[in-house]
């Protein structure tokens, strides 16, 4: 039996989980600046965000449909297929917490009620009720063939093992000396583990995972879908779930990998926020602008590369003359030299 416990986390942790929190941590401070400039653009990026947190999530399970048909659904539109319907309940319980955040707090009302919302129209009857049956996590090779990956808690355990992990966490967030970014991972792999499901546990367990970071301070899923990263990296995922649930009955298991992965998408979330609002607020700015207005913009350090990259259409030329003016002029620093050399807004010269 698996043993809800998180004061682990207040014993030292790995060098780079300690480094990619600090980076987390100082990116959520410069989005919250430049979200007072840009208000405008970030409404653009919050209805694009919950478009491909949908796609993203559904696919991850199987479930997809044409880009369109999501678009119309996320915008009101019926779901007529099987597929449209589980994609419409995953839209309806991510349109709740987007909206009633500060109202909704992680508990087993919760937990049931985004399962209905999900589940409403395809499976009824199972809809907002733990599984009455064991289950079981099967992985498919490249062959075709079958094999059980991870047996999760049985059906008679789940009221008890849900009730444990939930009163865990709720003791771990009051604790000053925990993480809530080092904590948000571990009760999403417990609650994977437990299973408690027939059907829609993965999709509830990113559902959870946007209303933890919410409630942790970090809004960048509204902006940035974090289902969508997932989608685009789930080898990784599924390896790293794998990894980390390892010997979970024994309490033997490792949460590190899974810190280390949930670390590392989100910081890729910030990093697209960078693209993202480069390509909607940049379309129609003079060249020379477009490239000040990326380094200006820039919430992580950014190359030469980087930028020539971003802007196709600009000489190297207009890169590196705008970059020397905006050097002499104290408005970036650089870090690194040659080739390694990249650039930053100098916050120190405001």
């Amino acid at each position: 039996m698996h043993r809800f416990d998180y004061s682990f986390l207040k014993k030292p942790v790995p060098g780079n989980i300690v480094g990619l929190t600090n980076i987390i941590s100082d990116l959520r401070t410069k989005e919250e600046f430049r979200k007072l400039q840009y208000s405008e653009t970030f409404e653009i990026l919050r209805h694009k965000a919950i478009v491909e947190s949908v796609k993203g999530s559904n696919a991850i399970e199987g479930i997809v449909t044409t880009d369109a048909r999501i678009k119309d659904i996320v915008d009101g539109a019926p779901p007529v297929t099987h597929e449209e319907m589980e994609i419409s309940g995953y839209k309806n319980a991510l349109n709740l917490i987007h909206t009633e955040h500060t109202t909704i707090d992680v508990n087993e009302e919760t937990i049931l009620s985004f399962h209905r919302m999900l589940l409403a129209q395809t499976n009824p009857r199972e809809a907002g009720h733990y599984k009455t049956s064991d289950n079981f996590i099967m992985e498919i090779g490249p062959d075709g063939s079958r094999r059980v990956r991870f047996i999760p808690v049985s059906a008679k355990r789940v009221n008890a093992d849900m009730e444990q992990l939930l009163l865990a966490y709720y003791e771990a967030r009051q604790d000053s000396e925990i993480s809530p970014l080092l904590l948000i991972p571990c009760f999403i792999l417990d609650f994977l583990c437990i299973h408690p499901f027939m059907d829609g546990n993965g999709r509830i367990s990113r559902l959870l995972t946007v209303l933890l970071l919410y409630l942790s301070g970090y809004d960048i899923v509204r902006y940035i879908s974090y289902e969508g990263q997932i989608d685009k990296y789930k080898d990784s995922y599924y390896e790293v779930l794998k990894t980390s649930s390892d010997k979970w009955h024994e309490n033997e298991n490792n949460y590190v990998p899974f810190i280390v992965y949930f670390l590392q998408v989100l910081y890729k979330c910030f990093k697209d926020l960078d693209e993202s609002f480069t390509d909607i607020s940049l379309k129609k700015a003079k060249k020379s602008k477009r490239v000040e207005s990326i380094l200006m913009g820039a919430i992580v350090p950014v190359s030469k590369q980087d930028i020539i990259a971003k802007l196709p259409d600009v000489s190297v030329k207009t890169v590196e003359l705008v970059l020397g003016k905006m050097l002499k002029d104290k408005k970036i620093k650089k870090i690194g030299t040659y080739k390694d050399a990249r650039y930053i807004r100098n916050t120190d010269n405001r």
